[in-house]
């Protein structure tokens, strides 16, 4: 079954067949239940699996008896992200690949995804309705189309890799996977700071900051509401004040990587939500703090890069795989690192 809400935030929904129910066609059933979705979406939903009976995948035509247990798939409502549909607007497109079923857009850094408040114009789904056009992009379930073809998202300064469903099976069967944690992501990320292990997995719930309830955080103990996330991450390269990092994902939560690495003591490089626009390693006098402030102004944002995504194709059943590379920002901020650390061996062995 289809939904307006982005797949990260997926719960169950559960419905008991009555005792008294007579033998009815699943997908007959669910539109008695369900009015506001149709009858198309609700057999999408079946054949994608996002709708079980028991705990086991069913055929449209499957028959109910009296005290069968369905689950349905739905992403979680969430209030703020309520928005009108979205104005068609003629902004460049990176596609890296696209067929009839699918699209692999890379997304620059500062671009909003979709829209939402204080940021209605200019976003990712803006350009997609023009280039696509509103009729060609899936119609997901309910009256808001503001996330029409987006199976997934990033972060507004977070640049990288997205897939985007072009049809309602193609939206069905990508959802089913992110839901089955079967597509891959890989991240790149330059941290403050080098990490005690090298490769090591961050498994802590996060959940929203009572003090700002625009941050996340981490929580020992867990409450109603947060969530289970998990990130495993290697150093891929050491540069004693800040690390390159490559990421990757169990889970989908707003901010993960952000909210475990500042967990662990790491914040991203120049995150200005989680305290990473400081300089946390290092003096902060003389030259070093003017070259990383140069540093900051490479890289205005925090350097967090979706490399790499693969999936299994809706259609073919094809298994495909995309990457990228670091985008300049990222790349010449690297590069500098690295010619300070080069430059202060020559001079000090001990940086």
């Amino acid at each position: 079954m289809q939904s307006k809400y982005p797949v990260d935030h997926i719960e169950t929904q559960e419905i008991l067949v009555d005792p008294g129910q007579q033998p009815t066609r699943i997908d007959k059933f669910l539109t008695d239940k369900l009015p506001k979705v149709s009858r198309n979406r609700i057999q999408n939903g079946i054949k994608g699996g996002t709708i079980r009976v028991d705990g086991k995948e069913v055929k449209v035509n499957h028959k109910l008896s009296p005290g069968e247990l369905i689950t349905i798939e739905i992403p979680r409502y969430r209030p703020e992200d309520e928005s009108r549909t979205p104005t068609p607007q003629d902004i460049p497109l990176d596609i890296r690949y696209e067929d009839d079923h699918v699209m692999i857009v890379h997304k620059p850094p500062g671009m909003v995804v979709h829209p939402a408040n204080g940021h209605r114009d200019g976003t990712l789904v803006n350009a997609l309705t023009f280039y696509l056009g509103q009729e060609d992009l899936p119609t997901l379930a309910g009256n808001d189309d503001s996330r029409v073809g987006l199976v997934h998202r990033i972060d507004k300064d977070t640049s990288g890799l997205l897939v985007i469903a072009k049809t309602n099976e193609a939206m069905t069967h990508l959802a089913k996977q992110f839901f089955d944690h079967s597509i891959e992501r890989t991240y790149q990320a330059v941290c403050w700071g080098e990490p005690e292990e090298m490769a090591a997995t961050i498994d802590a719930y996060i959940g929203r900051d009572a003090k700002n309830r625009q941050k996340y955080r981490v929580y020992d103990e867990p409450e109603e509401g947060h969530k289970h996330a998990i990130t495993h991450y290697k150093v891929l390269e050491g540069l004693y004040y800040v690390s390159l990092l490559e990421l990757k994902l169990e889970t989908g939560r707003t901010h993960q990587i952000r909210v475990h690495m500042k967990s662990i003591g790491h914040p991203l490089f120049n995150d200005a939500r989680y305290g990473g626009d400081r300089i946390l390693k290092g003096t902060v006098y003389s030259k070093f703090r003017i070259f990383a402030e140069r540093c900051f102004d490479l890289c205005p944002r925090q350097a967090l890069h979706a490399k790499s995504i693969a999936f299994t194709h809706p259609v073919t059943g094809e298994r495909m795989s995309f990457d990228s590379d670091l985008p300049d920002d990222m790349q010449q901020m690297i590069d500098r690192w690295r010619n300070y650390i080069e430059n202060r061996k020559q001079s000090d062995p001990h940086p």
